[in-house]
């Protein structure tokens, strides 16, 4: 029988020799990875089918009135979609330059056509003169389009407006018949104008230049 101090010598050379041979048979602690792991990061979210992701920023273009050129021309975008899109709302306000109107729907803009028209200003259907104030008048006409829902009642409170603008005196809504939408601008006189589509809501803008 093998004395208590050779039972530890043996002991200790087998410890020794495990952990220079790497056995199986030795337990050790993992080293630590001085670098910890890098864990990606997720991919950026997708919008799902049919949406669209918020926008960081608002989509209003800040345009300064001396980059402003404009146009005394017609403007046309046809644009055909199955149904027409309704038209919920009309703002009108000043700014630095100009004056801006802005049409905005339930649903994508639809097509327009933008020109100057002469007086008498006749309703769509009836075919009546109706005055507009001012000494120069722009026609803003959409299709398809509806100013009113199912039932027929109109969804833009206010169809004529009196303003105080510096170029915009009056609008006037002079047709809302088979997915044909009208406006009138009454102008203090036959300025420039621009015309902007805006979306996150949908939205037509037309900007009537001070001078």
């Amino acid at each position: 029988m093998l004395s208590r101090s050779h039972s530890l010598h043996a002991l200790a050379l087998g410890v020794g020799v495990c952990g220079a041979l790497g056995c199986g048979g030795c337990r050790s602690e993992p080293k630590k990875s001085a670098n910890p792991p890098v864990v990606p990061s997720p991919p950026p979210a997708t919008p799902a089918p049919g949406k669209q992701l918020a926008p960081a920023v608002s989509a209003t273009p800040d345009v300064h009135a001396g980059e402003f050129r404009g146009t005394l021309g017609i403007v046309d975008v046809k644009r055909d979609t199955q149904a027409p899109t309704r038209l919920s709302s009309v703002r009108s306000a000043r700014h630095a330059g100009f004056d801006r109107v802005v049409f905005e729907f339930d649903g994508l803009v639809p097509g327009y056509h933008v020109e100057y028209v002469d007086k008498p200003v006749r309703r769509c259907g009836s075919g009546d003169p109706t005055a507009v104030a001012g000494d120069a008048w722009l026609e803003v006409r959409m299709t398809p389009a509806d100013a009113h829902d199912s039932e027929g009642k109109g969804l833009v409170a206010e169809r004529e407006r009196q303003l105080d603008l510096t170029a915009l005196k009056e609008l006037e809504q002079t047709c809302d018949f088979e997915a044909h939408v009208t406006w009138v601008f009454g102008l203090a006189s036959p300025n420039r104008y621009r015309v902007l589509e805006l979306s996150a809501p949908a939205r037509l803008v037309v900007d009537v230049k001070h001078r």
